[in-house]
């Protein structure tokens, strides 16, 4: 199983990794930060190649089971994530709303000798565990024919 290669975007191929640090170390300064999404970047994935199927771990904490989507097309398998938090209060004074937004997307190639219909998903304390059994490999059949 390879992963997907992720393309950085061209700003940081350009300018490297101090065009993004010059807007956080801006955001830092700000005295009323708004709240911001979770994921500022993919989060971390573990695959592991186990003699009968892959485990993929995805660690996705503060999540809900029903936040997840995932999809299988043409041996891609996509993991996505699109979530919006809203709160609101409400006083004589003071009205406040907070909002957030999480998303990410990771897309794996899968290898031929995966069974599509045994793929499984369990998410349970911050970890998004996702079962790929492998198919067994179809031996060519070997037969002595008698000639007649």
């Amino acid at each position: 199983m390879r992963l997907v290669r992720f393309n950085q975007p061209a700003v940081n191929q350009v300018f490297g990794n101090d065009f993004n640090n010059l807007f956080k170390t801006f955001d830092a300064m700000l005295p009323n930060k708004i709240a911001h999404s979770q994921y500022n970047t993919l989060p971390a994935v573990n695959v592991k190649d186990v003699e009968n199927a892959f485990h993929i771990e995805v660690a996705a904490p503060g999540l809900k089971k029903e936040d997840f989507k995932l999809s299988l097309n043409e041996n891609r398998l996509t993991i996505s994530v699109n979530q919006e938090q809203k709160t609101e209060e409400n006083t004589e004074k003071f009205v406040r709303k907070e909002f957030s937004f999480t998303s990410f997307q990771r897309t794996f190639n899968l290898p031929k000798n995966v069974e599509i219909e045994g793929i499984g998903a369990t998410y349970t304390d911050g970890i998004l565990t996702i079962n790929v059994p492998k198919q067994e490999e179809v031996k060519p059949a070997v037969k002595e024919i008698a000639v007649a």
